[in-house]
């Protein structure tokens, strides 16, 4: 079964920065580097879905300097990378509750993800102000009020039905979950579609990782039998 669709928790900014004895910002921006390099890595390789783990619902509660400082930085890499990415044949798309940022930005990710290149190699999803009990909740919501409005019967729903409500619900479940900078945990991270996600975790931080790392990651992927549930003996009959 090929690789369809890679998430990552890019952790380990602030560390970085902090053994530099420089601001935690500045790791935030050496680590647009390693988004850079990981984007083209995927494009290489053909992954056709990357999930990027840019900004959690439980970020707000950092320093204010901090959190705006990454606010600048989201809107500059939008402005600043999108013709670059197009050209790639990346589409960007954002997912999380959008209302919390500025009219400003959101009109810009609105903007950005109405944007399609010529042709398509890479779907970039990035996560911002996301969490994945968030998505579960803001799914049954959407589902409860399709009830309501008799769209659909509840009898109907399974989890296939279910998944079309969640954030990523047209694209392909996770099959690689990676988290950079040494923390064993999921942190809230699209908590459905991991499900049976294989889960890679390395101590390497954020603005140290790059296209080596993720190809070392996808070579030790591809040896590990993915069962669904089923024997060995299945899967190799």
């Amino acid at each position: 079964m090929s690789l369809q669709h890679i998430a990552i928790i890019m952790d380990g900014n602030g560390r970085w920065a902090t053994r530099r004895k420089r601001p935690r910002t500045f790791g935030h921006q050496a680590g647009t580097k390693s988004v850079k390099a990981v984007i083209k890595a995927c494009v290489k390789q053909g992954v056709p879905n990357l999930t990027l783990f840019a900004f959690s619902s439980e970020n707000w509660l950092r320093p204010e300097k901090e959190v705006n400082r990454l606010m600048e930085l989201f809107m500059r890499s939008l402005n600043k990378e999108t013709p670059e990415l197009l050209s790639q044949g990346v589409k960007q798309n954002f997912i999380g509750d959008l209302s919390r940022f500025s009219s400003k930005l959101q009109n810009k990710m609105h903007e950005v993800s109405q944007l399609n290149p010529a042709e398509l190699k890479l779907q970039l999803n990035i996560a911002v102000n996301y969490g994945g009990k968030w998505d579960i909740v803001n799914a049954a919501k959407k589902l409860a009020n399709d009830i309501k409005h008799e769209v659909l019967n509840s009898e109907s729903i399974d989890e296939s039905l279910f998944n079309g409500y969640l954030s990523l619900g047209q694209l392909p479940a996770v099959d690689l979950l990676i988290r950079t900078g040494g923390e064993h945990r999921i942190s809230n991270f699209l908590l459905w579609q991991i499900a049976y996600a294989e889960l890679f975790f390395t101590d390497v931080l954020w603005p140290d990782f790059g296209a080596q790392q993720l190809s070392d990651i996808i070579d030790e992927f591809n040896q590990r039998e993915r069962r669904f549930g089923k024997t060995s003996e299945q899967i190799n009959a």
